[in-house]
C-alpha cells in the first residue's frame, strides 16, 4: 500500500473533520483496514447487546437455542463488511454512492429512510442515557423532577454532539481508546455472573416458527442493521486496501463483541428475567456496589455508538440534498433528536411505538441492501466519483434523476419483507400462514436482489466506468 501524504496525515490529525460528502481524494485516505476493527469494537460492547442476548430468551427459548441463534445471526456482520467496500472504491459516503443504484432523485427517498432510522436509535441512546442519569441521581438521594430531566437531556445532547462534530478521525482514535474500559466492564460483568447460570428455570425450547422470529431480530440489531453506516467510516481508506482484510476486520470487530455480550445477556436471563432493562433490570444482577460504575460506564457506551449514528445522519442529510454543512447538519440532528428524546421522557407510549418502529427497519433495509450490493457487483466495483457527485445530469441521472429497477426492486422486496414479518402489531400473510415464523430478512433480500438483477440487466445495464482521478 502506498504511503499517505502529508495532507492526509494532517487531516487525520485534525481537530474538526472538514469533508462532509464530498470526494475523498486518494491523498487524503490515512486510514487502513484494521482501523475499523478498533472503531467497530468499541461501539459494539455496549451493554445494548447485552440486553439484545436477554431479548432473545424472553421469547421462550432454551439457553442452547438462544446461542444457536445468537451465533448465525451474527453472521451478517458479514454483510456489513461488504456495505463498506465501495465508500474506498468511490470516495464518498452510503447514500452518496447510493445515487449510482437509485439515481440522485430516487436516493432521496431511501436516504430520507436512513435517516429517520438513524435518528430512531440516536433517540433510543439518548433516552436510555437520560434514564441512567436519573438512577444514579436517585442512588445519591436526588429525585429527578421536570427541570432536572430537561437539563440531562440538554446537557447528554450537548455531550453526544461533541465526537461526531470532531468527525471521522476524532470517532476512530476516540472508539480504539474506549475499547479497553468496555472490555474491562464485559469481563467484570461475566465474572459476576460466573455459577449464577441457571438453565432449568427457562423454557426447554421453542418451536422453530420462534426461533425465525428471533433469528430476525437478531439479524435486525446486528449485521443488517448496521449496513447503511458501513461506507461513512470505510471511506477514508485508499481503493488499494485490501479487500479481504477490510471485510475480516469490520467482521471480527462486530461479531466478537456482540456474540459475546449477547451470550451474556442469554446467560443472566436464566437467573434475572428482567434483564431486558438495562437501566432498572440488568444491574440486578449484580452486587450493590456495582450499580454506579455500571450506569456511568453504560452510559459512557450509549454516547459511544451514539457517535456513530449521529455521524451517518449527518452526512445522510447532505444526500438527501439539504444545504448544510457536515458540521451544521449534525447540529441540526442533535436539536431534533433531544427533542424526541423529551417526548420519550415524558411519554408513556413512546418506547412501545419506538421499538415497533426498530422491528418495522428490516422491512426498507433488507431489500436496500440487496440492491446496493448488486448493483455494486454489476457495476463490476466501478463508480465514477465526479458523477456521484452531481445532483442533476450526468452519469447516473437516468430517467429524471430515477433509476426505475431499483425503485421496482425495492417496493417489491419491502413487500415480500411485509408479507413474511411477524411484529406486534402486524403479522404478514406468509408469517401467519407458517404459524408465526418471519422470514422478513430472506423474503426482503431474495426477491430485491433478483428483481433488481433481471431488470437493471434488461432496462440498461449500469455503467462501469472507472472512479475518475481527483488527487
Amino acid at each position: 500500500m502506498k504511503k499517505v501524504s502529508e495532507a492526509a496525515v494532517e487531516e487525520a490529525g485534525s481537530l474538526i473533520e472538514t469533508r462532509g460528502i464530498d470526494y475523498i481524494p486518494e491523498s487524503e485516505r490515512w486510514a487502513r483496514p484494521r482501523d475499523l476493527f478498533w472503531m467497530w469494537a468499541g461501539a459494539l460492547f455496549n451493554v445494548e447487546y447485552v440486553v439484545y442476548g436477554a431479548l432473545a430468551m424472553s421469547f421462550g427459548l432454551s439457553f442452547a437455542q438462544a446461542v444457536g441463534i445468537i451465533l448465525i445471526g451474527n453472521l451478517s456482520f458479514f454483510l456489513l463488511g461488504l456495505t463498506s467496500l465501495q465508500g474506498p472504491d468511490a470516495g464518498t459516503t452510503t447514500f452518496t454512492i447510493n445515487r449510482a443504484a437509485f439515481g440522485p432523485n430516487g436516493s432521496r427517498l431511501l436516504a430520507l429512510f436512513n435517516w429517520l432510522t438513524q435518528v430512531g436509535f440516536e433517540t433510543e441512546g439518548l433516552a436510555l442515557i437520560v434514564l441512567a442519569a436519573i438512577a444514579l441521581f436517585h442512588q445519591g438521594g436526588i429525585n429527578a423532577g421536570t427541570g432536572l430531566k430537561l437539563v440531562f437531556i440538554i446537557v447528554a445532547a450537548l455531550i453526544q454532539l461533541v465526537l461526531p462534530l470532531f468527525g471521522h478521525g476524532a470517532i476512530l482514535r476516540t472508539m480504539r481508546i474506549l475499547s479497553v474500559p468496555f472490555l474491562i466492564l464485559f469481563a467484570l460483568m461475566a465474572g459476576l455472573s460466573l455459577g449464577k447460570l441457571n438453565v432449568h428455570s427457562v423454557a426447554h425450547g421453542a418451536s422453530w416458527q420462534v426461533m425465525f422470529a428471533v433469528l430476525a431480530v437478531i439479524i435486525s440489531t446486528s449485521g443488517l442493521g448496521w449496513t447503511e453506516n458501513g461506507n461513512d467510516f470505510s471511506r477514508y481508506l485508499p481503493r488499494s486496501a485490501s479487500k479481504t482484510k477490510t471485510v475480516l476486520w469490520v467482521f471480527l470487530g462486530t461479531a466478537i463483541p456482540s456474540i459475546l455480550l449477547m451470550v451474556l445477556g442469554a446467560a443472566i436471563f436464566t437467573f434475572v428475567p428482567s434483564a431486558t432493562n438495562p437501566i432498572s433490570g440488568l444491574p440486578q444482577a449484580f452486587p450493590a456496589w456495582f450499580l454506579t460504575p455500571y450506569l456511568l460506564i453504560a452510559i459512557l457506551q450509549l454516547f459511544a455508538i451514539n457517535s456513530l449514528d449521529l455521524y451517518s445522519s449527518g452526512v445522510t442529510l447532505q444526500a438527501l440534498g439539504l444545504k448544510l454543512s457536515r458540521l451544521q447538519a449534525v447540529v441540526l440532528d442533535t436539536v431534533i433528536c433531544a427533542a424526541l428524546t423529551a417526548y420519550a421522557t415524558f411519554s408513556n407510549s413512546f418506547n412501545t411505538l419506538l421499538g415497533d418502529f426498530v422491528l418495522f427497519i428490516i422491512v426498507w433495509v433488507a431489500p436496500w441492501t440487496a440492491i446496493y450490493l448488486v448493483d455494486w457487483l454489476l457495476r463490476r466495483r466501478r463508480y465514477d466519483a465526479h458523477a456521484l457527485q452531481q445532483e442533476r445530469g450526468g452519469l447516473y441521472w437516468s430517467n429524471k434523476g430515477v433509476h426505475w429497477p431499483a425503485i421496482i426492486a425495492q417496493i417489491l422486496g419491502m413487500l415480500a419483507s411485509l408479507s413474511a414479518i411477524n411484529t406486534t402489531i402486524f403479522v404478514g400473510p406468509l408469517s401467519r400462514a407458517s404459524g408465526g415464523a418471519d422470514f422478513s430478512v430472506f423474503t426482503g433480500i431474495i426477491v430485491a436482489a433478483v428483481v433488481y438483477w433481471l431488470l437493471a440487466r434488461n432496462l440498461g445495464r449500469p455503467q462501469t466506468l472507472e472512479v475518475e482521478s481527483q488527487a
